[in-house]
C-alpha cells in the first residue's frame, strides 16, 4: 500500500490516540543514542511530566527549545531506547534537514487535546 493509498481510519479509531500539547521543560544530552538525540522533559498539564528521546538534534539546540509549546502522542506504550525510558512521541515532519517538530501556532493550556 502506498503512502496515498492508506486504508482509511473511523473517528473512533482517530479518538483513541491522545494527542495533546505541552510545554517543553528541560533538555539533555543524549550521547548514548544511535542517531543524534537529545532527552526532552515536556509539562502535559493535567497528565503530568512525561519525558522522551527525540531525533531532533540536527535542527534544534536545547537553547531553542525550552519553553517551546509542542504536540505529543501520550497514550503509547513505555519504550526502552539504551539507557532511558520514553513515555510519549514527540511529534514532527522529516525532511532532509532533520525533523521539523509539530508546535502549536499560538498558546493553549498544557494538556489540550488535538481535534
Amino acid at each position: 500500500m502506498s503512502e496515498q493509498q492508506r486504508e482509511e481510519i473511523s473517528w473512533a479509531d482517530f479518538e483513541k490516540v491522545l494527542i495533546v500539547a505541552g510545554t517543553i521543560l528541560r533538555v539533555e544530552p543524549f550521547p548514548e543514542a544511535r542517531k543524534p538525540a537529545w532527552k526532552v522533559w515536556v509539562d502535559f498539564g493535567p497528565y503530568g511530566e512525561r519525558k522522551t528521546s527525540a531525533q531532533i538534534a540536527a535542527l534544534y539546540t536545547p537553547e531553542s527549545l525550552l519553553g517551546k509549546q509542542i504536540v505529543g502522542v501520550i497514550n503509547f506504550p513505555e519504550k526502552q531506547i539504551g539507557p532511558f525510558r520514553s513515555q510519549f512521541l514527540l511529534t514532527g515532519f522529516p525532511t532532509e534537514q532533520g525533523v521539523v517538530i509539530t508546535t502549536v501556532e499560538r498558546p493553549v493550556p498544557n494538556g489540550t487535546r488535538l481535534a
